[in-house]
């Protein structure tokens, strides 16, 4: 019932509820969603509320950027070429990017939008969304938040899983689908496919040294030997979403101070590249 709503309810929510229902844990399933995405609003908020001065003062400066290129140093250039005044080297460029545009705007605009339109296409077919959940794993500051958030699922919906009695390879298989993640699913589609061969689940996860890390392995040996995988899973949910929230909370405080240092360091380059040459032409005519 939930699944047919797919525009209100996102995969994660029909598959925990899913796994929940195999077990019998719908009360406990409920309650880590509920704070689940409480945790996911208060954090979407902040990044909202840190990311608004900034988007005005982006918008501004491509506005700004946008008109100095396309009606300004066209204008000027000619000034600058009758006079024989060097130019510096991104004036240069600012003045033959700036001819580009205002000969070519009309093109370079239909251009924008239809490899828009094809990237965003592409991105929704099966391929593309491999291709993103790869680049996500693989991208530096990517890889910080979503490797622990894919990890954190993960264990979680293992735990829940494990904790109402299902087998091993059958929670595997299960949790695979809880996971947004293509490459994620089809590496816990093959590990339990191992599982049911009699390997230990901590090998079989422990080939995949880039997509499940070492400390995740070695907790699973402890589980497999106590016979405590459920409360294990708990214990690596518990510590990878605690490292999601934290990268998170740390990118989202340094994100405005770096994007206003960026925007300082453009905005000074552009103005100069148009005093600098201004200044050597009224030096030149004194």
């Amino acid at each position: 019932a939930l699944e047919r709503q797919g525009g209100i309810f996102s995969n994660f929510f029909v598959s925990m509820v899913r796994s929940a229902e195999v077990t019998g844990n719908l009360d406990e399933v409920v309650g880590f969603l509920a704070d689940y995405y409480e945790k996911e609003y208060i954090l979407v908020g902040k990044a909202r509320s840190a990311l608004v001065y900034p988007s005005v003062v982006i918008g501004l400066f491509i506005v700004v950027a946008g008109v100095m290129v396309s009606v300004v140093f066209p204008q000027l250039g000619p000034v600058f070429e009758q006079s024989g005044v060097e130019l510096p080297f991104f004036t240069k460029i600012l003045v033959g990017a700036g001819n580009f545009v205002s000969a070519w705007w009309f093109l370079l605009l239909l251009g924008a939008f239809v490899l828009i339109g094809m990237t965003l296409n592409y991105f929704q077919t099966e391929e593309g969304r491999g291709l993103w959940d790869d680049l996500k794993l693989r991208l530096p500051i990517f890889r910080n938040v979503y490797l622990p958030l894919s990890l954190a699922r993960f264990s979680n919906a293992a735990s829940i899983l494990l904790k109402g009695g299902v087998p091993v390879s059958q929670a595997i298989e299960i949790v695979s689908h809880t996971v947004d993640n293509i490459l994620y699913q089809d590496l816990l589609h093959d590990a339990a496919e191992s599982v049911r061969q009699g390997e230990p689940l901590s090998e079989a996860l422990g080939r995949y040294p880039d997509y499940f890390p070492p400390l995740v392995g070695q907790m699973l040996v402890v589980g497999e030997t106590t016979g405590q995988l459920d409360k294990i899973f708990n214990r690596l949910s518990t510590f990878y979403g605690r490292e999601a929230d934290n990268v998170i909370n740390n990118i989202l405080d340094l994100i405005q101070p770096a994007l206003m240092i960026g925007i300082g360091l453009l905005v000074g380059l552009l103005f100069a590249s148009v005093l600098l040459p201004i200044y050597s032409l009224t030096t030149s005519i004194h």
